[in-house]
């Protein structure tokens, strides 16, 4: 399993939908860990062209235009992702960064008055 990767998953927990494609946007090091899940963000088929959301078509192995919803993520089970769908390319991977980063308000830049991130320190998940 690797960031940017779609996945079709059955039932997905309060989706009225027997089945929706989501894509997956945790960090590798987590994918790759024990950890039993991973964030991911819902395809929906309907878009409204907002900053959060990103386009995707068949050249991500879908049938239908839509686009990754960055404002309705969820953690999935990895088991519970089997369905491969197709996967993002490296262009399509930095709007989905963009798109996350809106999403979640995070800070980018170093203006007057902005937050100031700090480095953090690193945790194992393995």
């Amino acid at each position: 399993m690797r960031r940017g990767e779609l996945y079709r998953v059955r039932r997905p927990p309060g989706d009225p939908r027997p089945a929706r494609v989501f894509v997956v946007v945790s960090r590798q090091p987590l994918i790759d860990s024990k950890y039993s899940t991973v964030i991911c963000a819902p395809v929906f088929t309907q878009r409204h062209d907002l900053p959060t959301q990103v386009a995707v078509s068949s050249a991500e192995g879908l049938k239908h235009e839509s686009a990754i919803q960055c404002d309705g993520l969820m953690s999935l089970e990895k088991s519970r992702l089997t369905d491969f769908v197709g996967e993002l390319a490296p262009d399509k991977l930095r709007e989905l960064d963009n798109a996350l980063i809106i999403a979640l308000g995070v800070p980018t830049g170093t203006s007057p008055g902005s937050p100031r991130v700090t480095r953090q320190r690193r945790v194992n998940f393995s």
